[in-house]
């Protein structure tokens, strides 16, 4: 222990203490395994957490138990057990709301290839922890005497904030490459730096990401995303360069210099959007209006928003640079690479639209929009709205103060005009006056591309003019079906 280390009783009385509500039950369990004969312990991230005064959802504890041993001391302590991966080791039980998972020690092997162990039970706690993934992460508590065991200075290096490995970093992402995308992980979620060490093997080896499934992947880049700060973590990806394994977009935004060739270049910009709409979510639990944090479809797509930059970049004469339809390019982009992932249908066309329309206010000028362009607005966002309003005012990242105001105001009357027609013709539910079946019977057609299309000329002239009422509805209907090539066949 070295001279500047943590007091560990007074931060171990602090740990129980964060303990409290669920030490009577565990204490009971770990009589249950000791009494038959086994060691047990509390494990990973909930003692980790407990040492940082947060509350943590899952209790994970390792045993000398075989996984048959395990399933019957629970069933006798639990009201419920399942397998959760037997071969693994792996039995989870729950008693009341406390849910435990607990593992057999393990002294697994990895073929390099692939992230499938050669699983192996092992013998004893301390052969248990020099497989895990950082030292902030192989201490344990003896349950259920609550003994500290941290054999690889866990606890010094959770007070330093530092990320380390119980063996060498090249050992332990080869064992296991997606423990490199925790590292990113634990820098944005926890504030952890990595040590020189850690940093060197990431980079050396992360191309071996490339045998982690992507959903492995997306899972740790989403908690990554939704860590109260990611850019740490975001940092961390491209500067080893895992993000050109998993998101090779961020590298090429580091290499595109915006179109004033005096701002920052185009990734940091994106990290600066990033930050300041995270500041614009809403407190958790807030009205959906107020996009409650954290927010993965407004995270993801204030990253994203200029991922097409380097390809539409264009250098003119003069010197200047221009981005033409890079919004178009980038929503594209976005969905290629959020589909690569494993992403859901919802997310990926929720931040691929909001790509696609991060630039739409700047065509808003002075406020010369018409009522019609101002309807359009607010159809083409649909549910997306107010995640639009705040990733646009985030992409505001101007040095010039005058210039950053004037842009607010006309956003801020932009709003104010949105929320009076909105007011006075519920544009949300913005639908041509006639349906589908008022538009069927009116031309004698049956539902298909015809009578989509006539919905959509509807439509057209609604957003374009407002509510117009049903008869001339129904002339606006006639006079462009006599122009169809349908209406006069046969």
């Amino acid at each position: 222990m070295s001279a500047n280390a943590p007091n560990i009783d007074a931060l171990l009385r602090q740990a129980t203490g964060r303990l409290a509500p669920a030490l009577p039950l565990l204490t009971e369990l770990g009589s249950a395994f000791t009494d038959a004969g086994h060691e047990v312990a509390l494990v990973g991230g909930p003692v980790r957490d407990a040492f940082l005064g947060r509350d943590s959802i899952d209790l994970d504890l390792t045993t000398s138990a075989r996984p048959d041993d395990t399933e019957r001391i629970l069933a006798a302590w639990g009201e419920a057990t399942w397998d959760m991966g037997r071969d693994f080791g792996t039995i989870g039980a729950r008693r009341g709301a406390t849910i435990v998972e607990v593992t057999t020690y393990r002294a697994d092997a990895y073929d390099g290839q692939t992230r499938k162990p050669v699983v192996a039970f092992g013998d004893s706690l301390e052969e248990d922890l020099i497989r895990r993934d950082f030292t902030v992460n192989a201490m344990a508590l003896r349950l259920p005497d609550l003994g500290f065991v941290d054999p690889h200075g866990g606890l010094e290096d959770l007070a330093a904030r530092r990320l380390r490995t119980p063996s060498p970093a090249e050992v332990s992402f080869g064992d296991d490459p997606l423990r490199m995308m925790r590292a990113a992980r634990f820098a944005a979620q926890l504030g952890f730096v990595p040590t020189y060490e850690v940093r060197a093997a990431m980079a050396e080896m992360h191309a071996t990401l490339e045998i982690v499934s992507a959903e492995r992947i997306r899972d740790e880049f989403s908690k990554l995303m939704l860590a109260p700060d990611p850019v740490g973590g975001i940092r961390l990806l491209v500067d080893t360069g895992l993000a050109d394994v998993m998101l090779p977009e961020l590298t090429l935004m580091r290499t595109t210099v915006d179109e004033h060739r005096r701002h920052k270049d185009v990734y940091e910009h994106s990290l600066t959007v990033l930050r300041q709409a995270i500041a614009l979510e809403g407190a958790p639990g807030s009205p959906a209006q107020d996009v409650p944090g954290p927010d993965l479809v407004l995270r993801l797509a204030a990253l994203m928003h200029d991922v097409g930059k380097p390809a539409t970049r264009r250098f003119e004469p003069g010197g200047g640079v221009t981005f033409h339809h890079h919004e178009v390019v980038g929503a594209k982009l976005t969905n290629k690479r959020l589909r690569a992932l494993r992403y859901d249908k919802e997310t990926v066309k929720a931040v691929s639209r909001l790509v696609e329309l991060h630039l739409r206010f700047h065509g808003y000028g002075g406020g010369e929009w018409t009522d019609s362009a101002v309807r359009r607005y607010v159809t083409d966002a649909g549910e997306l709205l107010p995640r639009l309003h705040r990733l646009t005012r985030a992409d505001c990242t101007t040095r010039n103060q005058r210039k950053a105001e004037r842009l607010a105001r006309t956003y801020d009357s932009l709003q104010r005009r949105i929320e009076s027609l909105m007011a006075a013709e519920e544009l949300k539910k913005v639908r041509p006056e006639l349906d589908g079946n008022e538009i069927g019977e009116i031309l004698g057609i049956s539902p298909g591309p015809v009578l989509g299309r006539a919905y959509k000329h509807l439509l057209a002239i609604r957003l374009d003019r407002g509510p117009i009422g049903k008869d001339a509805a129904r002339e606006e209907l006639v006079t462009w079906w006599a122009q169809q090539p349908e209406a006069h066949d046969g």
